[in-house]
């Protein structure tokens, strides 16, 4: 089988390689530049803990040395404190709210580079700028242009190349939405704020220079990254206009005074909200700012850019490996597309409420604290403007059965991160095993832990189970783990490799489990398909 081509080598583009090349998958990655990233503090990105734990899974190493976690989330409104969480580590148990991840660009972009050169699957192709995309029923192939023109063949090619992706162009897909919906002024600077390892945002602040909006997020090495909200198409920002905003809002926050600071960079920023119309077109697909652009009232556009990498990449692995339905291969754009448009909706209905002056009140009565609930969202990674996607209604769910049963993860929607333990006896945090092309077993079990592995691998229902899972179509790992939010003991569940719950059933079921694991392959590949590989592979 020919590499999968991958065009464009930003986050997205490296994460998708990295996570493909994870479950056995060549890559040939097709990089415009020479694969040096500029330098700019103030360019900095927020992950959440779903996508952070996918980037550090892959390699990436630059998250825990250089990346800073949020102990906390304040919100102001003029010169009153609307509200305080605490996040992460510092939150109540009950009321744990996982803390972002915030670090500058280039140092994610160094880290993931530096996983890419350990990485024998992976080739970097510096360069290599596209100019003409043909595909037939057994592969892609592409030409790219000077210094050195040649033409690449792959078996599948997914564009990262941006928000002005020469693939989508290719491919003649619409790229439709909204221009200008937000505009900042950013900065990064290092100083001392009050309220050191939290992230601010401050509504309507009462001196001059403050604007409807401004907020402060905690960098490394006692650095932050201040954003303004400006009229969507303003005036241009001068540098002195920007000195005089760092300077008053420093010191609207430090008592009146400004306190010493070192401006380390300074920019302007527009965002804009799209969406294609296809994300797939035969054997060509698109991910991250190629297929969507968002970024309004705190949401993360790379989120969804490295949600889509880790959506695509084991079911191209499975296709690359084995072959695919369409059922699998369009899943794809069923599953992530409606995710994302999702968020543009729900970022699109509250900008009039939270940026429209009367709107406000019109629509959440009384209300500050609705506002901020609403921001909060966006910027923590909550409710529909932030949340992890579920994919309730993909075309991979199995018809429901009655061996089904309810627990705390509803089908479609990302599985808690619990410990288990693998019949060799390792025991490590269910996300660690995601990622690796295979189908998830996981058996709740009480007690377990507490036994010696030679005797509960072959007590109550694990014999059939190990027997069910062998027989499954797809490849499956059975894990066992001590407890399950809202599981019963013998609960089964059945995870995807991006760790998406499939189904959840009370105590083994092997026909039920093997119809849940077919229908999150998308059903047998077609004969051609199969016919294909084979001629490839021999």
């Amino acid at each position: 089988m020919d590499p999968v081509i991958v065009v464009g080598a930003g986050p997205v583009g490296l994460v998708l390689s990295l996570a493909l090349a994870a479950q056995g998958v060549p890559c040939v990655l097709l990089d415009e530049d020479a694969g040096k990233d500029e330098t700019r503090p103030a360019r900095t990105v927020v992950l959440r803990e779903d996508t952070a734990a996918l980037v550090e899974r892959l390699g990436c190493t630059t998250l825990r040395d250089e990346g800073v976690r949020w102990s906390g989330w304040r919100s102001m409104r003029r010169k009153q404190l609307v509200s305080e969480l605490p996040l992460g580590e510092d939150a109540p148990y009950g009321d744990r709210l996982p803390a972002p991840v915030h670090l500058p660009q280039h140092a994610l972009m160094r880290g993931l580079r530096d996983a890419i050169a350990r990485q024998e699957l992976v080739q970097m192709a510096p360069f290599s700028r596209i100019d003409t995309l043909e595909q037939d029923p057994a592969g892609v192939t592409v030409h790219t242009r000077e210094p050195d023109s040649t033409w690449w063949r792959g078996s599948y090619l997914v564009g990262c190349d941006g928000a002005r992706s020469t693939v989508r162009k290719l491919l003649d897909i619409r790229f439709s939405g909204r221009t200008a919906v937000e505009r900042h002024a950013v900065a990064a600077l290092r100083t001392e704020l009050p309220w050191p390892g939290q992230a601010v945002l401050h509504r309507l602040p009462p001196w001059r220079s403050g604007g409807a909006e401004v907020t402060a997020r905690p960098l490394p090495n006692g650095a932050w990254r201040l954003d303004w909200l400006l009229p969507p198409r303003g005036e241009l920002v001068t540098p002195d206009a920007l000195i005089t905003r760092v300077r008053d809002t420093l010191a609207g926050w430090c008592g009146g005074e400004t306190p010493p600071y070192e401006l380390l960079d300074t920019g302007v920023y527009t965002l804009h909200h799209r969406l294609a119309r296809r994300w797939r077109v035969r054997r060509a697909f698109l991910a991250g700012d190629a297929a969507h652009l968002l970024g309004a009232l705190g949401t993360q556009g790379l989120d969804e850019g490295l949600r889509d990498a880790e959506n695509l990449a084991w079911k191209l692995a499975q296709a690359w490996h084995h072959g695919a339905s369409d059922v699998l291969l369009d899943s794809y754009q069923a599953e992530r597309r409606a995710a994302v448009a999702s968020r543009l909706r729900a970022a699109d209905q509250s900008l009039p409420i939270l940026r429209g002056g009367g709107g406000l009140r019109t629509w959440v009565p009384g209300s500050a604290r609705g506002h901020d609930s609403l921001l909060a969202d966006g910027h923590l990674g909550c409710g529909p403007l932030g949340a992890p996607p579920s994919y309730t209604h993909s075309p991979l769910a199995p018809p429901r059965a009655e061996a089904h049963t309810t627990v705390g993860t509803p089908p479609g929607a990302p599985v808690a991160d619990v410990r288990v333990t693998a019949p060799d006896g390792t025991t490590v945090r269910l996300r660690e095993r995601l990622g690796q092309g295979h189908l998830l077993v996981v058996l709740v079990a009480p007690g377990t832990g507490v036994w010696d592995r030679r005797h509960w691998l072959m007590a109550g229902v694990m014999p059939r189970l190990v027997e069910a899972v062998d027989a499954l179509p797809v490849r499956g790992e059975l894990l066992v783990t001590e407890a399950y939010p809202g599981a019963s003991a013998h609960t089964v569940l059945l995870v995807r490799p991006d760790g998406h719950l499939v189904a959840s059933f009370c105590g083994v079921r092997p026909r039920e489990l093997f119809t849940a694991a077919d229908a999150a392959r998308g059903g047998e590949p077609h004969a051609s398909v199969r016919a294909d590989q084979t001629a490839d592979i021999n």
